[in-house]
């Protein structure tokens, strides 16, 4: 990544409030980015406001175009991150319009605004391993078939196919963005297995895991998923990559069992067993992404082990557990 590419540059961040938009923000801005964001909720305890980043926040929402097509000309943004999205799956299969409003029309909003617009040099857009489904041969490959079958699996597909067809059709600058499970600093869905057992753990309690613990994930640590992002914006203006997309993993695969066990571990706390619920539905059994086309074509490659990473992260929450009385919201 070169700072130079980003000095001055004017990037909109749709999701900055989220874990990996308020680490990219964060990333953007060190290297001298005019940053905005389109911000839909308050979030007072999110990274973006604890740390007092200096974005131009446009309150609205990514399923109004007026708001997107309005932000993207008047701040006259040359690149566009599109993170914005509803990623839990629980709340997916209790709600799918919403997430489905969230993370279809949202994106085809977003890139139909881009179009209208015209001068935007590059767009990434985040997907998912979940876009591809269940799939029988394993690592995920970017060649394999996009084949969702639960609302957010299916959401995060049809996310990704609308960017494959804004570059074919109107030959939109677009790349995709494939990762498994962020993990680190500033997660506030202390419901996810990570946030939720540094918690727990940090606080004297049992961690609880929803599902059976047996499922097979793909774990990213933040920072280097911002890499990931930025390496990407930055070569696609000089390699024939647009509307493909990239898988970013550490491709090692961990169940949630052997997460919290790490967890444990590494808060010298294995005396707490975890209570295993059994309780989460619609998952897939085993889901882990190939990065070889991004250490290939991109010569991305990941920084962080597991282990380097959960310790960055577990002394992040132990900082803001202790200003927030333990509770962390």
């Amino acid at each position: 990544m070169t700072s130079n590419h980003w000095f001055q540059r004017n990037v909109l961040v749709t999701g900055a409030t989220g874990i990996l938009g308020s680490w990219l923000v964060e990333s953007l801005l060190d290297f001298g980015a005019n940053v905005v964001g389109i911000v839909r909720d308050y979030v007072p305890h999110c990274r973006l406001k604890q740390e007092n980043m200096q974005i131009v926040q446009v309150s609205g929402r990514v399923e109004d175009i007026d708001v997107v097509e309005r932000t993207l000309n008047e701040y006259e943004i040359q690149t566009v991150f599109h993170l914005a999205a509803q990623t839990i799956v629980g709340i997916a299969n209790r709600d799918p319009l919403s997430t489905f409003e969230s993370n279809i029309r949202g994106t085809y909003n977003l890139l139909e605004a881009c179009r209208r617009v015209g001068n935007i040099e590059n767009v990434v857009i985040a997907s998912s391993d979940k876009a591809y489904g269940d799939q029988k041969n394993l690592p995920y490959d970017e060649n394999f078939s996009l084949s969702g079958t639960h609302p957010y699996d299916v959401s995060k597909s049809c996310a990704d196919l609308i960017a494959q067809t804004y570059y074919h059709t109107y030959n939109l600058p677009v790349c995709i963005t494939r990762c498994g499970n962020f993990y680190g600093g500033g997660d506030l869905n202390f419901n996810r297995l990570i946030p939720g057992t540094i918690r727990s753990a940090l606080n004297g309690e049992a961690p609880v895991i929803r599902s059976d613990g047996k499922h097979v994930r793909d774990f990213i640590y933040i920072k280097d998923a911002v890499s990931a992002y930025l390496l990407l914006s930055e070569k696609m203006e000089t390699l024939p990559i647009h509307g493909q997309a990239f898988n970013f993993s550490n491709e090692i695969q961990k169940t949630p069992l052997e997460i919290v066990d790490k967890i444990l571990q590494l808060t010298n706390l294995e005396d707490l067993k975890p209570v295993v619920l059994g309780e989460a539905s619609n998952e897939i059994p085993e889901q882990y992404l190939s990065a070889k086309k991004a250490r290939e074509i991109l010569g991305w490659t990941h920084h962080y082990s597991l282990d380097e990473g959960l310790k960055e992260t577990i002394a992040w929450y132990k900082n803001f557990l202790s200003k927030n009385h333990g509770k962390g919201i």
